[in-house]
């Protein structure tokens, strides 16, 4: 009872991570895309504003994924940390430049300097989600079992690379409903419709990927397959992709604020449908919640620990999310992000 507990626990951290980091990520995915210096400046301001209160909280999730894997199934840790080790590793690696870009441009004087460091922070942006997707691609498919090598054929097959492109689709989709409520609560009206079409083929962008998903994962990752068309998993699946459809809807009426929600569900519900998929097994299909979970003590105390951390450090989360989103933090000045125009700027 305890091990399938922590089991979903992690799952919905992981949902959490996907919805909270990968609006970063999206964030940086459309950087990348926002051109040249100047056709660019005017979307890079609103990134750079929109972000800097409380990207750095996404990181929480990513943690909380990493203590809960090597303290609840530390045998499926190990199992994907060797099979996986190089897609885990460049993933991380992005983390840390994409973290760095982002800082180091902002206070960069020197034109050629922050283009630098804004392509280092727009590529990770890039690399990261699409590595992290490549990994779920693998234990999906069910290549990765205790003592599998760590061979490229485990994360670079044809699941795998479909869940890294669905993946950096799904960010783009976030960071650009996200970023259309940011362009209205920074008074940026232009950019409202720039984000909005960006949003739309980023959503149909995630439709492509998961039409062509269908019978790539029925025949390489035949048992999540099955359990996303039936049960609990096909309910998960309808619902994200009603979520989906409504996020448009809502997009097109100009419900901003609402938008926000229901691409936030969307995400999360495709998440929780691979989880109710890949039940009762952490790695398809050789090794299950039971055979994998530590000692009973260990996941007592894990509970524990979880339940004091989410009535601890989540109300804190939500209202940091909650203040930022209702525009209550204190904003940025163009000085702060460096927007503005700075001496060097043209060198």
């Amino acid at each position: 009872m305890m091990a399938d507990v922590i089991a979903w626990v992690l799952v919905v951290v992981i949902a959490a991570y996907a919805c909270g980091g990968g609006t970063d990520y999206g964030a940086g995915f459309w950087d990348l895309l926002a051109g040249g210096a100047d056709r660019g400046k005017r979307p890079r301001w609103l990134i750079d504003h929109a972000m800097a209160p409380v990207w750095e909280v996404n990181n929480v999730w990513l943690i909380f994924v990493l203590v809960v894997m090597w303290t609840g199934f530390p045998t499926m840790f190990q199992a994907v940390f060797t099979a996986l080790w190089l897609p885990l590793v460049l993933a991380a690696v992005g983390t840390v430049l994409r973290g760095a870009g982002f800082a180091l441009r902002k206070p960069s004087r020197r034109l050629a300097r922050r283009r630098v460091y804004g392509a280092m922070f727009a590529i990770a942006s890039l690399i990261t989600p699409y590595f992290l997707g490549s990994v779920l691609g693998g234990i999906a498919s069910g290549r990765v079992a205790v003592g599998t090598p760590p061979t490229a054929h485990v994360w670079a097959n044809a699941t795998s690379i479909l869940a890294g492109l669905l993946a950096i689709a799904a960010t783009a989709f976030l960071g650009a409903v996200f970023l259309v409520a940011d362009a209205r609560r920074f008074g940026a009206d232009d950019l409202v419709g720039y984000f909005r079409l960006r949003a739309l083929l980023a959503f149909g962008a995630v439709v492509v990927l998961a039409v062509i998903a269908l019978p790539v994962t029925h025949h390489d990752a035949s048992y999540v397959w099955h359990g996303m068309t039936r049960g609990l998993g096909l309910l998960m699946v309808i619902l994200a992709a009603c979520s989906g459809v409504l996020t448009v809807v809502l997009l097109l009426r100009r419900a901003h604020g609402w938008s926000r929600y229901t691409s936030v569900a969307t995400v999360a519900l495709a998440v929780l449908a691979w989880g109710f998929a890949q039940r009762p097994y952490l790695l398809p299909t050789t090794l299950t919640v039971a055979d994998g979970a530590g000692a009973a003590h260990t996941l007592r105390w894990l509970g524990i620990v979880t339940i004091i951390a989410v009535v601890v450090v989540g109300p804190g989360l939500v209202l940091v999310y909650r203040l930022d989103t209702q525009g209550e933090l204190e904003p940025l000045t163009d000085t702060d992000t460096r927007a503005a125009g700075l001496p060097g700027d043209n060198v």
